[in-house]
């Protein structure tokens, strides 16, 4: 008989976004006709940007020509799309070799990949509240011990609160791993240079290993220069961390899926470059690489065209967020984030627990959010909007809101 892994067991049936999306159906089949707006997941509206869109057409065109037709591609990613990105760290004056860029379908495979290289008794440790796939990845190799009320018992919870400004603070007892996202996935806060700084002298002391998810740095608000893009603007961050980025944001390919690892050589976590070569060795062995159709897209999206392209598509957002803000502070709301990331972390109004909110969102106003507790422990009482959908429906989906809370 077979024997399936008993760690799944242990985890709930639903991954959160699979909950909502279930409710979010029910609602619709009880009221047809209605226009539901989603603020929900973090998708994309904006449609790709010209330079890709002709990058995209010239490389399947490629695959029509029997000398520039690509099959099976490098498992780490082509050539020109490596050293395109190393460029865009180079802008940044930030050193990294093409080598050490790992090309992949996305941000969020990668992170739940890359714990297949810990022994399976290391200690974990993110930040609460906390994106969902650093915890279940982990818990699904064992890592999770049980579930309480306080979250899984095998994991550490380093809270971050409205008392803390959003930002984790360096726990006595240092654990092997630590998940750090930013700009904040989902409280749309950012660690500024200092904070960060604090982490990487504190990995490089304790030995343990930062596995930082940078995916929404392109929302970064450079006016004051305070908050790193890149942990590798930090002195010493090459030996201690690893970078997670995705193009899935920054130029809207979450339809196209195309990210990367930063993976330094340089890594001192479980032997100087270790990480780096397991990354590699798994990559080969589990992986057949990125569409060159996708990739030439991506390089486009590097190019000087594409960034100006991309970066106003980014704009767009970042206008809907203001939007939000304004409108949910002007109804007392107190919010955070909204200004360095697409993300705005809501405190519930009147005493609603985050699902009671998700719903009265729903049945009043036909919007959806993502409940805060679906995030972990300290997000329950908070709901996450996000600033992806198009203007139109972001001035409406605030009128319903508006109406909806005038009339509660």
């Amino acid at each position: 008989m077979l024997r399936t892994n008993p760690h799944y067991a242990r985890m709930g049936k639903s991954y959160l976004f699979a909950e909502i999306a279930h409710r979010v159906e029910a609602f619709r089949k009880a009221h047809p006709g209605t226009g539901v707006i989603s603020m929900g997941i973090g998708d994309v509206t904006q449609p790709l940007v010209p330079s890709v869109i002709r990058a995209l057409h010239a490389a399947v065109d490629d695959m029509g020509s029997p000398d520039a037709f690509h099959g099976y591609g490098p498992e780490q990613g082509y050539a020109f799309l490596r050293e395109a990105v190393a460029l865009e760290y180079a802008a940044r004056g930030v050193s990294i070799s093409p080598d050490d860029i790992f090309i992949s379908d996305g941000a969020k495979c990668d992170l739940g990949n890359f714990q297949e290289l810990f022994a399976p008794d290391v200690s974990i440790a993110v930040t609460d509240p906390v994106y969902p796939v650093y915890v279940d990845s982990n818990c699904m190799a064992g890592r999770g011990g049980t579930w309480t009320e306080h979250g899984w018992s095998g994991i550490r919870y380093l809270p971050c609160t409205a008392e803390n400004g959003f930002a984790p603070v360096p726990p006595e007892k240092a654990p092997d791993v630590i998940y750090l996202c930013s700009p904040n996935n989902p409280t749309g806060t950012a660690l500024d240079r200092a904070s960060l700084g604090e982490w990487v002298r504190y990995a490089r002391s304790s030995g343990m290993l930062i596995m930082f998810d940078s995916a929404y740095e392109c929302f970064i608000d450079d006016t004051e220069g305070d908050i790193p893009h890149s942990i590798y603007e930090i002195p010493g961050a090459d030996e201690v961390a690893v970078e997670f980025r995705s193009f899935s944001k920054s130029a809207g390919f979450t339809g196209l899926r195309c990210a990367y690892a930063v993976v330094p050589a340089n890594l001192k976590a479980g032997g100087k470059g270790r990480l780096h070569d397991m990354w590699a060795r798994r990559q080969t062995t589990k992986y057949n690489g990125c569409p060159y159709i996708v990739q030439k897209a991506a390089e486009a999206a590097c190019s000087p065209e594409g960034r100006g392209e991309t970066a106003a598509v980014v704009n767009i957002y970042r206008n809907n967020a203001a939007l939000m803000r304004g409108t949910l502070n002007a109804l007392g709301l107190t919010v955070y984030g909204g200004i360095h990331a697409p993300y705005l972390w809501v405190r519930t109004p009147r005493g609603m627990d985050s699902w009671d909110f998700f719903q009265f969102l729903l049945d009043r106003a036909a919007v959806v959010g993502t409940p805060g507790s679906g995030f972990g422990p300290s997000g329950e009482g908070y709901a996450r909007l996000t600033a992806f959908s198009s203007p139109a429906d972001t001035r409406e989906a605030m009128t319903r809101l508006t109406d909806a809370l005038k009339q509660a």
